[in-house]
Formats: structure tokens, C-alpha cells, sequence
């Protein structure tokens, strides 16, 4: 097909893995960066570290209470909370989420459930916006 990128799944980045098994129950904010597997409960916000390569995973079975700020992701379980994916996010057909999803590529596979918004943000987009506004605030002087 000519002027379609082909994509591949999403795997692991290079680096260290955490797990939070599936009866752990982590309670409080957590930033990381590498891999970040959730097959748990987390209740706080997930963010990676700025600059660094990461990814998350959330696996069937595995909850998330709070915002995700995170290049990529993979989601197959339950997030309430905002996603904001900087690069790439993949809702598994077992995904709930209950919140806006802010994304710069997505992949939703069938029976995945969002309730909240979809928006997309790239630093083209946020740019677009910019020049808008500054447009119209010329304009208006």
C-alpha cells in the first residue's frame, strides 16, 4: 500500500524492567524510566523521566488510578485517569479507560473502551495552535 508507514507492536525499551505484580498494591506517585509493567494496582500518577526512554504497560488484570505522562504506552487493563502519550499508545481489545487520552499515534483494537475525549498532540499541532493565537491576538490590537 503506497503512503502507509507500516507499524510493528509495541515491545520493550532498551533498559531495566519493574514489575508491579498482580497482588501488589502501590499507593503514591511513581516516576521511572525503562520498562514499567503493571500487573497490579497502582493508585497515584505514573510519569517516565524527562529525556529518557520508557514505556508502560498496563496487562490484563492490572489497574491505574490516576494521570499517565509517558512516551509510550500499552494499555490492556483499567486506567481512571488521563493518558498523555508524547509518541505512541496502544489500547489492547481489553482496555478500559475512563478519561481523555491525549496521543500522538494510537492503535485501538476492537472492544477496547474509552470514556472520556480523544485529542491529538504533537509538537507540529502545538505549534499550529500557537501561530493561531498569535495571529489573533494581532489581529485584535
Amino acid at each position: 500500500m503506497m503512503g502507509r508507514k507500516e507499524t510493528r507492536p509495541l515491545t520493550s525499551v532498551q533498559g531495566s524492567t519493574t514489575l508491579i505484580a498482580s497482588d501488589a498494591v502501590v499507593t503514591g506517585d511513581i516516576s521511572f524510566s525503562g520498562n514499567l509493567d503493571v500487573e497490579g494496582r497502582v493508585v497515584g500518577s505514573i510519569t517516565s523521566a524527562e529525556g529518557k526512554e520508557s514505556m508502560l504497560r498496563v496487562m490484563e488484570g492490572g489497574q491505574v488510578e490516576g494521570s499517565i505522562h509517558v512516551p509510550s504506552a500499552m494499555v490492556n487493563g483499567a486506567v481512571k485517569g488521563d493518558i498523555h502519550s508524547a509518541e505512541r499508545l496502544e489500547l489492547s481489545d481489553k482496555a478500559e479507560v475512563d478519561g481523555d487520552v491525549y496521543y500522538n499515534l494510537i492503535e485501538m483494537a476492537v472492544g477496547c473502551k474509552v470514556n472520556g475525549g480523544l485529542r491529538h498532540v504533537s509538537a507540529r499541532v502545538e505549534d499550529l495552535a500557537a501561530q493561531r493565537e498569535r495571529r489573533a491576538a494581532e489581529e485584535g490590537q
